[in-house]
């Protein structure tokens, strides 16, 4: 009766039904939307329980890609509040990693009448290429080659190799030095534990002295890295006690940048970005996943930053140029 009592000429009136949020999926992207947050953000406060904070903060930017999913999901639950949730770890990642990302290139300052080319990489004990890593970081032209891990077999073919063209060097336990300008003050660095794997040294380059510190540190495993952290604490109070205004310091530290043991380290010295953009890792060789090895300075202007690929080692090495 309704149908024909309905005045002619007006359209039938439809209704639509808004398809419902999915509550238990909104609920979900939410609580992990703001886990991941704080997990990036406040990292340092991760508990080290069966060396979960080691690995957290050793791949921290690899949590940005659960963002992605995040979002697809808080679409899927048809939920602002979801999908507003997920905006909170985006920003997070994007300040904590956007600026580290940026290419060097876009900002470095042009060489100038005197620089210095350092290069550093673990040659990885036992893979046979010591000598085969020395030759190709010396075809980069660095003026000082740095190695770690090095066995005696590694050494003796360093330097059939450097010893020539980098007449100057120094080395303690696994870590090595070659460079063609002058070493002066050279001694073992005491990072404790009782172990030879740091050197401090002046390098008497044509611009001056400029310190110069070599370390290999413990390495670290998930739940076993408490030498790796009181040797990489003993060398963040050596900077400040360097009486140069120009420190270099340099290797395989068996730490990211985001690990909290190396917070002591970025609070006087600065690494810098990539010359051709992201993060640099250096770990494993065959897909990096993590930055172990770094070079630190103060007092100078990077004008390069890059990783390359010599020998069969584990670990990339870094090829960095600074202004002096």
């Amino acid at each position: 009766m309704s149908a024909l009592l309905q005045a002619p000429g007006r359209p039938a009136r439809t209704t639509t039904r808004r398809r419902r949020p999915r509550t238990g999926l909104a609920l979900v992207v939410c609580v992990l939307s703001l886990v991941v947050a704080a997990m990036l953000g406040f990292h340092f406060l991760v508990p080290d329980i069966a060396g979960f904070g080691l690995l957290v903060e050793s791949a921290l930017p690899w949590l940005g890609l659960i963002v992605p999913v995040l979002v697809v999901a808080a679409f899927v639950s048809r939920s602002r509040g979801a999908i507003l949730a997920t905006v909170v770890p985006v920003v997070v990642w994007a300040v904590m990693f956007v600026p580290a990302i940026v290419p060097l290139a876009w900002t470095a300052p042009p060489a100038s009448g005197s620089t210095l080319t350092v290069a550093s990489q673990n040659v990885e004990a036992g893979s046979g290429t010591a000598g085969e890593s020395a030759r190709a970081l010396a075809d980069t032209g660095a003026q000082v080659i740095a190695l770690q891990e090095m066995d005696d077999a590694g050494r003796e073919e360093v330097a059939g190799v450097l010893g020539e063209a980098y007449p100057y060097t120094y080395g303690i336990g696994t870590v090595g030095v070659w460079s063609a300008y002058p070493i002066e003050n050279a001694q073992a660095l005491d990072l404790g534990l009782g172990w030879q794997r740091g050197i401090a040294a002046d390098l008497a380059t044509p611009s001056g002295l400029v310190s110069i510190c070599v370390v290999h540190a413990a390495s670290a495993r998930p739940g076993d890295h408490a030498a790796r952290d009181e040797m990489l604490a003993n060398l963040a109070d050596y900077p400040p006690r360097d009486e140069n205004s120009r420190l270099l310091l340099m290797g395989d530290f068996n730490a990211a940048s985001t690990d909290r043991s190396m917070a002591g380290l970025f609070d006087s010295l600065d690494e810098a970005n990539q010359s051709g953009g992201g993060l640099g890792f250096t770990w494993p060789a065959a897909f990096p996943a993590t930055r172990l090895d770094h070079v630190l300075q103060r007092g100078m202007e990077v004008v390069s930053h890059t990783t390359l690929r010599v020998g069969a080692s584990d670990h990339l090495a870094v090829l960095t140029t600074l202004n002096l």
